[in-house]
């Protein structure tokens, strides 16, 4: 099934991400992931895509495709550009192709050190090959930045690149992780206010570990509410404490995105199958 006639049936879509393990021979670790997943009848499951090239590239086409023939979900297979050849792209929509893949994810992706740009600048461009070649058999979503792109001048600015994305063909979108819902309201007024009016599910992540903080946190340049920061300074030394919180902090922001109206909701699982299931335990009544 193609994504966007998800979002034309129900609303609010609900969604996950997962990454492929980081060594081939722990492939099968994943597949225990998703059998978790599967309990919490998710709309689709989306596969990340290395931006270096890497090795487990092979594998975001094949766990997506048995995603979709042995667990019977929907998934959606990101494909990034920037450090890719139109003949690696190429190579890499065949595959998707054969294996019967529908929806995949157009994204620019980040650069790699020693590893000269090719043919790609941005992830409009992707998509508008994805078009090219195989419009017919493949829907394209794209990713957006609810308080703007790292690389962007202004959230305007970041804003306005959307409609290249849409002039390319992508027909749904799925936001970076934020932790701010009033952020997320404020930044989808403004895209419909600029006739964005494509699909846009809110991306949410459950910090459930310090480092995600240091790290993941870090890296998505996301503000961090005064409750949030409240949660991490009385548990940030309490591991228990922290893991419970966290997933209660999502299945809060969760609710409130759901009961305002949300076209979907796209949990960053980082492969945490329990995290997963509990944030949709506590959902569960509003989907």
């Amino acid at each position: 099934m193609k994504i966007p006639e998800l979002f034309e049936r129900k609303k609010p879509v609900f969604s996950f991400e997962i990454l492929p393990p980081k060594k081939e021979a722990s492939v099968s670790t994943i597949f225990e992931t998703v059998k978790g997943l599967t309990e919490c009848d998710p709309d689709f499951i989306s596969v990340t895509y290395s931006a270096g090239g890497s090795q487990n590239n092979e594998l975001t086409c094949e766990i997506a495709a048995r995603i979709k023939h042995e667990f019977y979900i929907e998934p959606v297979a990101h494909l990034t550009c920037m450090n890719s050849s139109k003949l690696d792209v190429r190579i890499m929509i065949e595959r998707f192709i054969d294996a019967e893949i529908e929806n995949v994810m157009a994204l620019r992706g980040d650069t790699v050190a020693g590893k000269e740009q090719t043919d790609f600048k941005h992830a409009n461009e992707l998509a508008i090959e994805l078009q090219r070649r195989c419009a017919d058999r493949i829907d394209i979503l794209g990713a957006c930045y609810p308080e703007g792109h790292s690389e962007s001048k202004s959230l305007e600015e970041d804003i306005h690149n959307l409609k290249y994305k849409l002039g390319a063909g992508t027909k749904v979108l799925i936001s970076q992780l934020f932790f701010d819902n009033d952020k997320f309201y404020s930044y989808l007024g403004k895209c419909r206010n600029l006739g964005i009016n494509v699909p846009i599910s809110a991306g949410i992540m459950p910090i459930v570990k310090k480092q995600q903080i240091d790290r993941t946190v870090a890296l998505s340049g996301a503000s961090l509410p005064p409750e949030f920061q409240k949660m991490i300074a009385v548990y940030g030394d309490d591991p228990q404490g922290l893991y419970n919180a966290g997933i209660e902090y999502a299945i809060n922001q969760a609710r409130d995105l759901i009961i305002n109206g949300v076209d979907g909701v796209h949990l960053y699982t980082m492969n945490n199958a329990d995290v997963a299931r509990r944030v949709h335990d506590g959902i569960k009544d509003l989907l």
